[in-house]
């Protein structure tokens, strides 16, 4: 069912990056940080409207199998290689770090001991049929988390107003951090280089939002799981809905955060467990787990046990991606193409052991960064602009070939490496937009001087109706447009 749809697209999207990484982002930043979400609704919508209908009427179920159907095999593998990185080195990394730091706020387990804790509890869980109840154990989760996210949030900001109540409280949060509250960053503000100002609306995070709703395997599986296109389509439309109030469950506890450990006045009355884990700019990501402390009994096991579920069922996801694509894409394409099923399931379980290891092995050096969740933008950013090109000219253009797409990935990367080395200093929002831009003239000029006049053989025939979506759809996608306007027109 739709909502079914809806809650698993959520679900898989939000975890420790959001509730931790972007609560500690709340607290440095403020809530412009909101825009990956709020602008996430529209990306989502699009998604829906162009890049589904594509998909369903080609019968394409995989994000692998629509690269070799449209390009070739060796496409493929490259990507494939590209997203078994990511995977490593930077989603289970800063996830395994984030759910560690949790365990070591709340519960006092150390880093080390909380990373290897959860590691374990994840690879058991997806090795031993974790994912056969992926969709319904995702919708109980998103209740619980919601949940857990609302009384964390009333809880904060009820304590900031005291007597005279909640929305005294937000009024109070807004006069002690009227910084916090701006959508767009100034170029003197300290967090430019995060979010550059207007360019976030216009330039990269639209690079980061396509290439993560709409090209991302774990993330799009859910939706061309649903019945039919219309189906998927109002699971979208909900999960874009949901969207709209993540950043009142996740941004605004860490602005509280910042309002109360900056207050001597409000810390004195937090007592004595408040002077534990303080939340600082060095080290932002404990605001959360910080904030869940002073729940009463009951609801802070609520919501550490929703932490802690999305925490592992994120993990176990990605290591089912990364394990699927290294055994059927590499493993079983050029090492051992003969292999039964039953060796294939052990490769992927060794596969999963040895992703996990790694990351194990790098999450504790995070500790030494600000905000996680900047570090996951910034270094999925040096590979998404590459693959978004691809897709979009693979999909949309026709004379694209498949030696285009390859030079023009290939090249990709050396180019965003460039521009983050750089000696000039550029918001890494910027640099996602221009390594986009380099690969389409790359992938576009490649393909032409191949073949002027000629289309690619495989490229997609589009057909007007393809992209014709209902009533309720468009009326829907007005209303989370106009709804996202009165927004930025508040917090401008």
């Amino acid at each position: 069912p739709w909502w079914a749809v809806g809650a698993s697209l959520i679900a898989a999207n939000i975890s420790a990056e959001q509730f931790i990484g972007m609560s500690g982002s709340g607290f440095s930043i403020g809530l412009a940080i909101a825009s990956y979400e709020w602008m996430a609704a529209i990306t989502l919508i699009i998604v829906g409207k162009y890049f589904l209908p594509i998909f369903i009427d080609k019968g394409i179920y995989t994000i692998p199998e629509f690269v070799e159907k449209r390009f070739n095999k060796n496409l493929k593998t490259i990507l494939a290689v590209f997203w078994i990185a990511l995977y490593v080195f930077v989603n289970l990394t800063s996830v395994l770090y984030l759910g560690g730091l949790a365990l070591e706020t709340i519960l006092g387990i150390p880093l080390m001991y909380s990373i290897a804790g959860l590691a374990l509890f994840a690879l058991v869980y997806s090795i031993y049929g974790g994912l056969s109840a992926v969709v319904w154990t995702d919708v109980i989760q998103i209740f619980f988390l919601v949940l857990g996210g609302l009384l964390t949030t009333y809880m904060a900001v009820g304590f900031i107003g005291g007597n005279e109540g909640w929305f005294s409280g937000l009024s109070q949060m807004v006069d002690a951090a009227p910084n916090h509250f701006e959508m767009i960053l100034d170029q003197s503000n300290p967090q430019y280089m995060n979010l550059p100002g207007i360019a976030v609306l216009i330039g990269g995070l639209w690079v980061a939002n396509l290439y993560y709703w709409g090209f991302n395997q774990y993330i799009i599986q859910r939706t061309l799981a649903a019945k039919s296109i219309q189906e998927a389509q109002k699971g979208i439309l909900f999960a874009a809905f949901l969207k709209l109030i993540v950043p009142f469950l996740v941004v605004i506890p860490g602005i509280a955060a910042y309002v109360i450990t900056n207050s001597p006045e409000l810390m004195a009355n937090m007592g004595e467990l408040a002077m534990h884990n303080i939340p600082t700019a060095a080290h932002a990501d404990k605001a959360y787990p910080w904030l869940t402390q002073f729940l009463p009994v009951g609801l802070k096991g609520v919501v550490f046990a929703a932490l802690a579920a999305a925490i592992v069922s994120s993990l176990a996801s990605m290591l089912n991606s990364t394990a699927t694509i290294f055994t059927m894409d590499i493993y079983k394409a050029y090492i051992a193409p003969q292999t039964g099923d039953h060796k294939l399931v052990n490769v992927g379980r060794i596969t999963a052991i040895v992703a996990l290891f790694i990351a194990c092995l790098i999450a504790p050096m995070l500790g030494g960064i600000g905000q996680a969740f900047q570090y996951i933008q910034e270094y999925t950013g040096l590979v998404s602009p590459g693959i978004l090109a691809v897709f979009l000219l693979g999909l949309f253009w026709k004379k694209t070939t498949s030696k285009g797409a390859i030079t023009g990935v290939v090249l990709s990367i050396p180019f965003a490496l460039f521009l983050k080395f750089m000696p000039i200093n550029m918001p890494f929002m910027d640099q996602m937009l221009y390594t986009l831009l380099f690969t389409i003239v790359v992938i576009a000029f490649t393909s032409l001087s191949t073949s002027v006049n000629d289309d690619d053989p495989k490229g997609i025939t589009l057909t007007s109706s393809m992209f014709v979506t209902t009533k309720g759809f468009n009326i829907a996608a007005y209303a989370i447009t106009i709804i996202l306007a009165v927004l930025y027109t508040i917090f401008w």
